[in-house]
């Protein structure tokens, strides 16, 4: 585990994207001391090493970095079966899953006996947020055994917290017929193939409806060339240049991360039908493989975007795109591009903020551990004007409240938007 942990960091220190301008910022002794120490107390196992190395990844403030050891106890990583969000010094309950005795609406007012305001300063590097709607609580339900909770009609009592399996996830890619509008909701793009379905499935009620309403409040992100089908219908008839300014993205194209991006190539090609999907992971190939070895690259993509004028349709007249801060990687991409349309007003809370590094591969362990990280940089990051722990914002600033948790207030303030356009 020592030798895992020294490949981590040269990874961190070297294969990352960030690693320029992060250097410092980690300090892999002070945790090959810890190591050490439950190495020698006898205490250092999968579970314990996980973590571990998930502490120090904190220290490079990227939440595209991920780190995960296949196959172990359920235990470090404790699901508590349901998804809170802070309004004031509440959590709310917004979503349950396997847990029958807490519904929508109710709200936790303490955990392990801390109220919320002394949680989120004893916890702020793993919250590590500058507002309550970007605050992640779910790693710091998995550290406490009991909290208060508040039902709808006031009452306090008492809860113990259980274990549950995490449950998988499953994608969402539908069009829905509203009074005033179709509503496309899309939980990510890693799905080319069935992205292109929903269109063609869709085409006659896509192409003749004046008002669209895309929500992608909840997107884990996949590649961008998933959206690319959208930007006819979502660009105006006079086109957007979606080349303009002097944004760069750069490549790490380390030995190390060109073998492990073209080994995911490889995978994604076996796993994919669609013929522009084909051309985007052809073209990643050629320029991953042409640069190997040299450090940061600006990739040339002339082939996949001849002409980075793009030019859309009449139909929708106007489209609302709804976010929130569970919108990430790809997902931000598509919203920022979305923003260059003037037939586009975005609404909600902004984005989750993880582009300024980007395009993750995966390094595996035959010990069962995976690390996955960033390869790409943007050239935004050296003016200051990066967008981790800041998103995409909106047009339109929709505070969370324990409202949200009643009704779809966004889905209601869109709607209104819409009809005031007609």
């Amino acid at each position: 585990m020592e030798r895992l942990f020294t490949e981590i960091v040269h990874i961190m220190q070297h294969d990352y994207a960030g690693w320029k301008d992060k250097q410092g910022w980690d300090n892999p002794d002070y945790y090959l001391g810890n190591l050490r120490d439950l190495e020698n107390q006898g205490r250092l196992n999968k579970a314990q090493f996980t973590e571990l190395v998930k502490e120090y990844l904190l220290d490079f403030k990227d939440q595209h970095i991920h780190f995960a050891s296949k196959g172990i106890n359920e235990e470090i990583r404790k699901d508590r079966g349901f998804r809170v969000r802070r309004f004031e010094d509440q959590l709310y309950v917004t979503t349950v899953f396997q847990e029958n005795r807490v519904s929508k609406g109710m709200a936790f007012t303490s955990i392990g006996g801390y109220t919320i305001p002394e949680l989120k300063e004893k916890h702020s590097r793993l919250l590590n947020e500058n507002h309550p709607e970007r605050e992640n609580w779910n790693l710091i339900f998995s550290l406490y055994d009991f909290g208060e909770i508040e039902t709808e009609i006031g009452e306090k009592q008492r809860f113990s917290f259980e274990t549950y399996a995490k449950e998988g996830y499953v994608a969402t890619y539908s069009v829905q017929q509203l009074d005033k509008a179709i509503l496309l909701t899309m939980t990510d793009f890693m799905n080319p193939d069935a992205i292109v379905k929903m269109i063609k499935e869709n085409q006659s009620l896509l192409e003749n409806a004046d008002a669209w309403i895309i929500d992608v409040r909840v997107n884990y992100g996949g590649s961008d060339g998933s959206y690319f089908p959208f930007l006819p219908f979502i660009m105006p008839e006079e086109g957007v240049d979606l080349a303009a300014g002097d944004e760069q993205m750069h490549f790490n194209c380390t030995l190390a991360n060109t073998e492990r991006e073209l080994a995911m190539i490889v995978k994604q090609r076996a796993e994919t039908e669609d013929d522009n999907a084909q051309q985007f992971l052809s073209v990643f190939e050629r320029e991953w493989t042409k640069n190997k070895g040299k450090g940061f690259v600006e990739f040339n993509f002339e082939d996949i975007m001849p002409e980075t004028v793009i030019k859309g349709t009449t139909q929708p007249k106007s489209i609302v795109v709804l976010t929130d801060n569970s919108c990430g990687s790809a997902g931000e991409s598509f919203v920022e591009t979305c923003k260059k349309s003037r037939k586009v007003h975005v609404m909600g809370r902004p984005t989750m903020g993880l582009n300024d590094y980007a395009n993750l591969v995966c390094k595996d362990w035959e010990e069962g551990f995976e690390l996955l990280y960033p390869t790409s940089r943007l050239s935004r990051v050296d003016a200051n004007e990066g967008m981790t722990g800041v998103g995409i914002p909106p047009h339109t600033h929709i505070p969370w409240t324990s409202e949200h948790v009643r009704i779809d207030v966004d889905l209601d303030k869109a709607l209104k938007y819409l009809s005031s356009k007609t």
